[in-house]
C-alpha cells in the first residue's frame, strides 16, 4: 500500500510539473509575440512621425517658411533615409500585426506619402493643403494606435470623451486668425 502511494504521488507531482511547465511555455510564447508587436507598432509610429518631420523641414525651407542650415538637398536625402526607415517598420507591422492594425496603417501609410509627396514637389498644394493632410496623418496615427491596443488586448482608448481631439500645434507666429 506504502508503495501505492509512493507511486501515485510521483506520478501526480509529474503530471502537475508537465501541465505547469506546458502551460509556462504557452504564455511566454504569446507573450514573445506581444513583445515583438509591440515593439513593430511603436518603431513604425516612430518611423512614420521622423517622415513626416523630415517632410516638414523640406516643405518648410522649400516653401520659405522657415530657415535651415541644410540645404534643400540635404533636406532630401534626410527624407529618403526616413521614408527607407519607415518602410522597413512596415514590413514589420506586416509580418506580426493585427488585421485592423494593418489596415489603419495602410491608409496611414497614404496619408505620409502625400504629406513627403508635396513636401519634395511631386503633388501641388498650398498651405491650407498641407495643414489638412498632416491633420489627416495624425488623426490616422491616433486610429492606428486604437486598433494596435485592440490587438494587444490593452484597454481604454487614445481617442473618445476622455481623450478629446487635438490639433496640430503651431508656434503663435506662424498661426493665422482662422487657426485660433
Amino acid at each position: 500500500m506504502t508503495i501505492a502511494a509512493v507511486l501515485l504521488g510521483a506520478l501526480s507531482t509529474h503530471v502537475t510539473n508537465y501541465l505547469m511547465e506546458r502551460s509556462r511555455n504557452r504564455y511566454q510564447l504569446l507573450t514573445r509575440w506581444d513583445d515583438k508587436k509591440i515593439d513593430a507598432y511603436g518603431d513604425y509610429v516612430d518611423a512614420a512621425k521622423a517622415r513626416i518631420a523630415m517632410a516638414v523641414r523640406l516643405y518648410e525651407a522649400r516653401e520659405g517658411l522657415a530657415e535651415s542650415e541644410r540645404s534643400e538637398q540635404e533636406l532630401r536625402k534626410d527624407l529618403s533615409e526616413a521614408s527607407r526607415v519607415w518602410g522597413g517598420a512596415f514590413e514589420r507591422v506586416m509580418l506580426l500585426g493585427g488585421d485592423d492594425a494593418i489596415e489603419e496603417g495602410h491608409e496611414l501609410n497614404t496619408l505620409v506619402s502625400e504629406i513627403a509627396w508635396q513636401a519634395t514637389g511631386k503633388i501641388s498644394g498650398n498651405l491650407d493643403d498641407w495643414r489638412r493632410r498632416n491633420r489627416a496623418a495624425f488623426r490616422k496615427i491616433n486610429a492606428f494606435h486604437e486598433a494596435a491596443r485592440q490587438d494587444l488586448g490593452i484597454q481604454g482608448s487614445v481617442t473618445g470623451e476622455r481623450h478629446p481631439e487635438r490639433d496640430l500645434l503651431l508656434p503663435p507666429s506662424r498661426q493665422t486668425s482662422d487657426d485660433c
